[in-house]
């Protein structure tokens, strides 16, 4: 309770001193404190007031664009730090944290990559509890990113894309593989499109991103040719542009183009083929043939360019290459 009640005198204070001066007045209010027993009156528990603030956090981030795929993982991700940690939030220390993330690791045997998003998340949280003033200092500051390890994804070579092509019975798979490969859209861009949607003239589509974010992809010749066979081939009413084969022939969902897709990899004998890798593939294919990474960036869609730069393997063949022209 001591700690709590010097932690919101600091806060008080805190536009009034530097945070040299916040530290020297803890020192005192803590030896002011140390015979003295404090009793708390509150009308609401810890927990309560944790989820709480919980909550005001999520409606904020909704109101930044989050999807409700993302609020839901930075819920289940904080919830289960304070069912662990039992503390209230303005007593959490960076210690705590380090010790949680330490454990959740150990016992549940995760990975880097996981453990690095979950402190990301709570990066997020606590940077936000201190722009809004309800702490005075992110215990996060002091936690680093995780180094993680890089491993080299695959992606499709040009022989493997007609292989995929040769295997597709239906004109509609055709077209979806085009589309995929040609554009480096994401799945869930995919199937919200609609038929109004496809500027065939200018070979051309909006799609609409993470966050409703609105941009333009463009595809090739091929594509377009392939789309058009498959509307024409097409007797139902849906908007959808890609619908499921059988009647009533309702719009695909995620799930239904990526296990579409497995099945055309199982039958061209490839491995590891879902729609992600189409995305990787372009981004790839587009650095490796001089495309300005910021072009790269906004034909996916990416906020940060350390997204795209994540997407796009190096070829070695290049480096090999560029090795020989400049320096040997």
């Amino acid at each position: 309770m001591k700690d709590k009640l010097i932690t919101q005198i600091q806060t008080s204070m805190s536009k009034k001193l530097n945070l040299q001066q916040l530290e020297e007045l803890r020192k005192v209010l803590a030896a002011a404190f140390n015979s003295i027993e404090i009793i708390g009156k509150s009308t609401t528990t810890e927990a309560e007031t944790n989820e709480k603030l919980l909550s005001m956090f999520l409606s904020a981030k909704r109101i930044e664009g989050c999807s409700e795929k993302s609020l839901k993982y930075y819920d289940s991700t904080i919830l289960n730090l304070f069912s662990k940690v039992n503390k209230p939030i303005r007593e959490l220390e960076t210690g705590d944290l380090r010790v949680y993330l330490s454990e959740y690791q150990q016992e549940r045997n995760s990975s880097k990559v996981t453990i690095d998003n979950m402190r990301r998340i709570f990066s997020s949280f606590f940077s936000w509890l201190e722009d809004e003033d309800y702490i005075l200092k992110s215990p996060v500051r002091r936690i680093h990113k995780i180094k993680t390890d890089k491993t080299i994804k695959e992606t499709f070579t040009d022989e493997s894309l007609e292989v995929l092509r040769d295997a597709c019975d239906e004109l509609r798979d055709l077209a979806m593989i085009d589309l995929l490969a040609s554009t480096g859209m994401r799945v869930g861009e995919l199937v919200r499109l609609n038929r109004e949607d496809i500027n065939f003239y200018e070979r051309e589509c909006v799609v609409f991103g993470k966050g409703n974010s609105e941009r333009l992809v463009y595809f090739d010749a091929r594509t377009k040719i392939h789309l058009l066979n498959y509307l024409d081939s097409r007797t139902d009413s849906n908007p959808a542009l890609f619908v499921s084969l059988s009647f009533p022939c309702e719009r695909l969902m995620i799930s239904g183009v990526e296990t579409r897709v497995r099945k055309i990899g199982e039958k061209a004998d490839l491995q590891k083929v879902h729609p992600h890798k189409f995305r990787r593939t372009l981004a790839t294919r587009a650095i490796d043939k001089g495309m300005p990474i910021e072009q790269v960036q906004h034909l996916l869609g990416h906020v940060k360019i350390e997204t795209t730069m994540h997407y796009a393997m190096v070829n070695q063949t290049n480096v090999k290459n560029s090795h020989r022209k400049f320096i040997g």
